[in-house]
């Protein structure tokens, strides 16, 4: 059991700090100036995000729809951006994100 426990703990660790590159990676093409810092609190918040969302509201569109638009928030306000960049990067993100996720399948976490 112990083990299991573990393999989940270094998994979902991996796919934090695979999720922290791809956002920092993304931010900077679009010419962000924050540090991995921001990067790394967005992936968090973007986990605690989901994670509650699909808690509350079950796995479906409207978890998935809500979880996102939060994000967006999220994303907003961290790099004081506008809605539509603010998508774009989303976008480009959640793509490279499955992209990611098709070589790592079997990561749990933010990915």
């Amino acid at each position: 059991m112990a083990d299991i426990e573990l393999t989940t703990i270094i998994g979902f660790l991996v796919a934090l700090v695979v999720s922290t590159i791809v956002i920092y990676v993304v931010t900077k093409i679009f010419g962000q100036e924050e540090g991995i810092g921001i990067a790394l609190l967005a992936a968090v918040i973007g986990t605690v995000i989901y994670a509650l969302a699909y808690f509350l509201l079950g796995n479906g569109l409207l978890a998935a729809a809500v979880a996102g638009i939060v994000w967006l928030l999220t994303l907003k306000g961290l790099y004081k951006i506008g809605w539509g960049k603010a998508l774009i990067i989303a976008i480009i993100i959640w793509i490279l994100a499955f992209i990611i996720g098709l070589f790592l399948p079997t990561l749990g976490g933010p990915l």
